[in-house]
Formats: C-alpha cells, sequence, structure tokens
C-alpha cells in the first residue's frame, strides 16, 4: 500500500497539471494543506519534498513554496528548463559550466535583453548531460541584473532555475524559441563527443519575468541523438513538445 504521503503528492501535481496551481503562485501552506487532506504537517512536508525534487515547485527560507513549472508536459507552451524537464522524466541532470566571463552586450544581445549595447553581460558556456552523458551546450548571456547572482552559483549546479528562485525569488515565466539545425564545429564536437559537423539541434530563446523583464538570452544545441521534437496540433492548441530520442516523435 502506498504510504499518505505519496497520495497527498499525486494528487497536487494533478492539481498542478490543472492549473489550479500557476507558475508563479504559491501553493497553500503546510498548516492549510495539513487541515484539507487531514494529515500532520511532517506528512505534508514529506509530499512536498517530493515535487521539490522533481523541479515542480521550488523553496525558499521563511516563504511559502512556489510553483516553478507544470507536471510532466514538456511542451514548450510551458516553460520549464532542462533540469525540470529531465527530472519530470526520470533521468538526473547534470551541469558543468565550461567557460563563465562578463563581456560587453552587443548589439543582438541589447535589442534581446533591452539593455545598453556595450553593458557588461554575464556571457556562460554550460554542458548539460542526462545521467552523465553530455546532450547539450548552452550558450547564454545574463541580463545585467541577475548576472551578479548568476555568477555565485557554483560550476556544477544542476538546476540554475531553482538555485535563482531560491537565492533570488525569480521565476522564469515565459519563453520565446526558435529552432533550426546546424552541424557541429570543432568546440561543440569536441564538449559533446561528437564528430565535427554531426547535425545539432539549436534552440534560440529569449526568458523573461512575469511583468515581461528579459531575464536571458540563449543559444542551446542538442545533440540530434539525444533529443527530438514534436508538433501537437489541434484547434485549440498547438503545443511543441520536447522528448528524449528514445521516445521518438514527428520532427
Amino acid at each position: 500500500m502506498r504510504a499518505r504521503h505519496e497520495h497527498i503528492a499525486d494528487e497536487l501535481r494533478r492539481a498542478i497539471d490543472r492549473e489550479e496551481y500557476t507558475v508563479g503562485n504559491r501553493l497553500p501552506s503546510e498548516a492549510e494543506l495539513a487541515a484539507h487532506y487531514g494529515v500532520s504537517r511532517g506528512t505534508v512536508r514529506q509530499a512536498v519534498a517530493a515535487l521539490t525534487a522533481e523541479g515542480l515547485i521550488g523553496s525558499r527560507q521563511g516563504a511559502r513554496r512556489v510553483v516553478l513549472a507544470g507536471r510532466r508536459s514538456q511542451s514548450f507552451a510551458e516553460l520549464r528548463s532542462f533540469a525540470q524537464w529531465a527530472q519530470a522524466m526520470g533521468r538526473e541532470a547534470t551541469g558543468r559550466v565550461i567557460d563563465q566571463e562578463y563581456r560587453p552586450a552587443t548589439a543582438g544581445d541589447a535589442v534581446r535583453l533591452q539593455l545598453r549595447e556595450g553593458t557588461p553581460v554575464l556571457n556562460v558556456l554550460r554542458v548539460r548531460g542526462l545521467d552523465g552523458e553530455p546532450v547539450l551546450l548552452e550558450r547564454t548571456v545574463y541580463a545585467d541584473w541577475i548576472s551578479p547572482a548568476v555568477e555565485t552559483i557554483e560550476p556544477d549546479c544542476p538546476s540554475v532555475t531553482q538555485r535563482l528562485y531560491r537565492d533570488t525569488g525569480l521565476v522564469f515565466a515565459y519563453g520565446e524559441h526558435v529552432i533550426d539545425a546546424i552541424a557541429a564545429g570543432a568546440q561543440d564536437a569536441a564538449l559533446l563527443g561528437i564528430r565535427r559537423t554531426s547535425p545539432l539541434l539549436r534552440v534560440r530563446r529569449i526568458t523573461t519575468t512575469r511583468d515581461g523583464r528579459p531575464v536571458e538570452c540563449s543559444d542551446d544545441r542538442y545533440r540530434s541523438d539525444s533529443v527530438s521534437f514534436s508538433v501537437h496540433n489541434s484547434t485549440g492548441n498547438n503545443a511543441l513538445a520536447r522528448n528524449t530520442a528514445e521516445q521518438g516523435s514527428s520532427r
């Protein structure tokens, strides 16, 4: 028989999936959840810990937990970080910073991040992995106002999204994605363990806060044998989804 906290965790996942608790909004307090389910606060704490480990919610000291992502959809209609996506798929996400330095914002950076050209911004090259295997290169430029917080994060942090929420209260709320295919250059090939000119799936994205303030712009390059993207069409929804390669998809 499943433990009570597992049932509560399932009910909370379903509530998040139904958008009863939307991204950026708080969950009820432990006391409120305990009263609702007729259990102790310790049982609620176990259920909430499971959702935190999956990347669905985040917590800060002295504050109620906030929803960071929907349940198990990998739809691009819902903004989800690589680590949150991997956790929802039951995979272990890893991250390693290869290079990190401040550079003057280029003209393109200035447009995407809505700041002045030449403003010092943090550029980070990071390798992401699934279960220890490198599958993604992120070349991210962070806006000047969030760069200092990113700079202090340890190089092997698996989830920058959760760390920034914990440290600053930042919630990544919206994303714009442009997807194409490119050939791996020498650096891409070396870091991903593939042959030069191998095909990569590239996602160029801009992420903003709930009020539309740009946080980052990034050039993300996936090994084509590790991930695919599929489109699910209907009259009311046209959701693009990210999948692991072994699942298969319509590309």
